[in-house]
């Protein structure tokens, strides 16, 4: 019998803590248990119609049904380009500057792979998505330097902390899983350490079009061009099954991400990346949210003030975010105990920890449900008790 023993690298990578997380609520739900979901972050909200339209009709072309390849197809690597000209002023190359992913999490993982070598140093947020310190680490060979996010510096990764031998840097603003935000000085700052230290910039921006109010999130490469920054059509557009992002930046960063890629994957379907292309060219010339994306945003916010006001009334101390879908908390207990006590009343959150050690203590909970779950997921809280400081019972406040 052959040898089915696990590779040390891959002994060494954690389980993916969402893997974990579905098999808790799993067990749950075998035992008819209602599971209010506040975990992955996948929208509950559907596909665009008129993206729908555009696969279904680009599937039938037997032309579509072919390969495409690791760089993508050229009408959407020029959409693309158009679509960061609308939305961040800034001009790319769509053919050397431009670079089609099987989603974000694809080519932040390749990347690594492409310039990463054994004993070289990652430098990765804390918390933080967990790709960036891990298997983009472990699979190199590489060190990882977690530096910490603080509450207290808005959760910015400050670059006074970071090591300044390393080969590469990630951070991701509108950030997962704190929904902090950044503006573009203090993006001009950390790529201004970067080119001083020669560290490599990688910008997951995947998140730039979820935000809330006047608020816009900027682009890495208004900083200036020599990073990569990837994007996605995942939480944009609710195409998180279609597996579809991008990577734009520094053709030689480009380039060594294809190089990578073209040993790995034949590129994303080409019907799909037709999708895309109807995805970008929805935006106005001004680079302003069309109307399907505001009307996304306009029900998340209502989502997210609901929910941040109910756990403030139920005690917790909660910033209201100006970006993702993400609500960030102290639960005021260990991560792991508030998570299992939460999935004990059906409700599914996502522990700190699994975004980081640093995190120890806090809960992520996405708005991907709607408003009367998240008042039901409230109320089981309140009757369970699961708040620092639960508010009496209307009845109680009526007598008093």
């Amino acid at each position: 019998m052959a040898n089915y023993e696990q590779s040390e690298r891959l002994k060494k990578l954690q389980p993916y803590l969402f893997v974990r997380l579905e098999e808790l609520a799993a067990a749950k739900r075998r035992e008819g248990m209602d599971m209010i979901d506040f975990g992955i972050g996948d929208p509950d909200l559907p596909t665009p119609d008129k993206i729908v339209k555009t696969l279904q009709i680009a599937v039938e072309s037997n032309e579509n049904q072919k390969y495409s390849s690791s760089t993508g197809e050229r009408d959407l690597r020029e959409a693309v380009a158009k679509w960061y000209r609308k939305r961040f002023g800034v001009d790319v190359d769509p053919a050397r500057q431009v670079c089609v992913t099987l989603g974000s999490k694809e080519g932040i993982f390749n990347i690594s792979q492409a310039f990463v070598g054994p004993g070289e140093t990652v430098i990765a947020p804390s918390p933080g998505y967990p790709v960036y310190s891990g298997a983009s680490v472990l699979f190199n060979e590489a060190q990882c330097a977690l530096v910490p996010l603080r509450p207290e510096k808005g959760w910015l990764l400050d670059v006074a902390e970071c090591p300044t031998d390393a080969k590469m840097l990630y951070i991701n603003y509108p950030n997962n899983p704190t929904g902090a935000t950044c503006d573009l000085a203090y993006l001009r700052k950390v790529y201004d350490w970067c080119q001083r230290t020669g560290t490599i910039l990688c910008y997951d921006n995947a998140y730039s079009e979820m935000c809330f109010g006047e608020y816009r999130a900027p682009s890495a490469l208004q900083a200036g061009p020599d990073c990569i920054e990837f994007g996605s059509f995942s939480k944009t557009f609710n195409m998180t099954g279609y597996r579809l992002g991008y990577a734009v930046g520094h053709p030689d960063l480009i380039a060594g991400l294809k190089k990578c890629k073209g040993q790995i994957d034949s590129g994303a379907p080409i019907f799909i990346q037709k999708a895309g292309v109807t995805a970008l060219e929805m935006y106005p010339d001004d680079g302003s949210l069309p109307a399907p994306l505001r009307n996304n945003m306009d029900i998340y916010a209502e989502r997210r003030e609901v929910l941040v006001t109910g756990l403030r009334r139920l005690g917790f101390e909660v910033a209201l975010p100006k970006g993702t879908f993400y609500v960030w908390f102290n639960c005021r207990e260990r991560s792991d105990v508030f998570t299992r006590r939460m999935i004990d009343i059906g409700i599914i959150v996502t522990p700190g920890p699994g975004f980081g050690e640093s995190a120890e203590g806090y809960i992520r909970m996405t708005v991907t449900e709607p408003v009367e779950r998240i008042k039901e997921a409230l109320s089981r809280m309140k009757r369970a008790s699961i708040c620092p400081v639960c508010p009496p019972d209307e009845e109680e406040e009526e007598g008093q």
